[in-house]
């Protein structure tokens, strides 16, 4: 991708690029911490170092099913006599004796004495004596006490984002409770005395508002813990209060409208008098007008009312301020190199993210397409597209043919 740029042919706009980090630098990382059940720690940020107390794996056990033995006893192929078993939960109970083997399950501990396993393939069982072709070496196929940690070892940090493998990890060492980030509050509503709840009937020049739903399931999707606040009237005492309601418990608070040019100024003069608010003007398309400041002990985001635009810089710049208030690193979008398979018209002047099909074709390839018309009102082109088509700042009209950047939609967006 090329370098972002100050100046473009849009004066005054800022390259996304260059506006994150001044954005992230508003924006704290919360400390309050909480203690949840492992079962409930699935999307949690973890507030603590995590060490093992125990051995992992406990004991020594055998990696598959066959027949224990001691290695010096079988110094070629012979016949061992079978002493007993050994089952995951049930472990032999015997002694070792010269020139004997156990039948072992996969899991299961290698009894005292015996130091190797013979899968159970390469042995034959003939009543109580068992052939075993000798393995390579001593240890083979056998799983030692401590191979994959030990007590004391540093198992996960502070600052890790749990997923399943992660719980996976707290059981195999014993952690049944732990401490970890309390969630995000967001408080979001609309504004726009145009937008009618779903399932209502429209008036002339209503429309339904949909960026509400949207902004819920990128929410859901982010971890966070939200409210909804509705649709809130133009009306400056009506949105006055909204925002001290939003305000009063949420770490922050999202609006859907009122920030482009043209709109009534309800919002921006609210704001001004309750918190204090920078408005940046972004280099990007779908998506220029964006609002970032304060509100109370809350950070505030504003998003355009265009649902695509909404949707995009949610994406794009909400979603890096809310790994930083839970304390995670900077999310790194996957991009890739893929030919574009019909031309795409662009002015220069604002970074676009167009909404793609990626796909391979025949050869192996990645080919990518646009989903169709791409106005920023035109929800259906996010819901057809798997990723978005970046064309840089000062890039024009793009042939059919051109190598393009793409970054694949993320859980986020999926």
């Amino acid at each position: 991708m090329s370098k972002p740029q100050d100046v473009c042919a849009h004066p005054g706009l800022m390259h996304p690029d260059l506006a994150l980090p001044l954005l992230l630098e508003q924006v704290t990382p919360l400390e309050d911490t909480e203690t949840v059940q492992l079962s409930d720690s699935l999307g949690r940020v973890l507030a603590e170092d995590l060490a093992s107390s125990i051995d992992l794996p406990p004991f020594d056990n055998s990696a598959m099913d066959g027949y224990a033995y001691r290695y010096a006893d079988l110094p070629e192929k012979a016949s061992l006599k079978l002493l007993g078993s050994s089952f995951a939960g049930h472990p032999f109970e015997g002694q070792y004796q010269p020139g004997g083997c156990v039948r072992i399950m996969t899991g299961a501990p290698v009894p005292a004495g015996f130091d190797t396993v013979q899968m159970q393939e390469k042995t034959e069982a003939n009543g109580e004596l068992i052939t075993i072709e000798p393995c390579k070496q001593a240890g083979d196929n056998v799983r030692g006490r401590g191979e994959e940690l030990l007590a004391g070892t540093k198992v996960l940090r502070a600052g890790t984002l749990i997923g399943a493998a992660e719980m996976g990890v707290m059981a195999t060492i014993g952690i049944s409770s732990l401490r970890v980030i309390r969630k995000v509050k967001i408080a979001f509503f609309s504004t726009g005395d145009e937008l009618r709840p779903v399932g209502s009937e429209l008036a002339p020049g209503q429309i339904y508002d949909s960026n509400r739903y949207s902004i819920q399931g990128l929410l859901s999707r982010a971890g966070v813990e939200w409210q909804d606040l509705g649709v809130i009237a133009d009306d400056p005492e009506a949105i006055r209060q909204a925002f001290r309601n939003a305000s009063a418990s949420a770490d922050m608070v999202i609006t859907s409208g009122g920030v482009s040019v043209g709109e009534a100024d309800f919002t921006k003069q609210i704001l001004d008098e309750e918190g204090k608010i920078s408005f940046w003007k972004l280099a990007i398309k779908p998506g220029k007008p964006f609002a970032l400041g304060h509100i109370g002990k809350a950070v505030f985001c504003g998003l355009p009312g265009n649902p695509v635009s909404s949707m995009v810089t949610f994406y794009k710049l909400v979603w890096p301020l809310l790994h930083k208030l839970q304390g995670l690193p900077q999310p790194t979008p996957l991009l890739l190199d893929a030919k574009l398979t019909a031309p795409i018209r662009k002015q220069p002047g604002r970074v676009e993210y167009q909404r793609g099909i990626l796909s391979r074709n025949q050869d192996g390839e990645l080919e990518v397409a646009v989903t169709g018309s791409q106005g920023s009102g035109m929800l259906t082109s996010m819901s057809l597209a798997n990723c978005f088509i970046i064309l840089e700042q000062m890039q024009g009209d793009t042939p059919a043919g051109t190598r393009v950047t793409v970054e694949p939609f993320n859980s986020v967006l999926c």
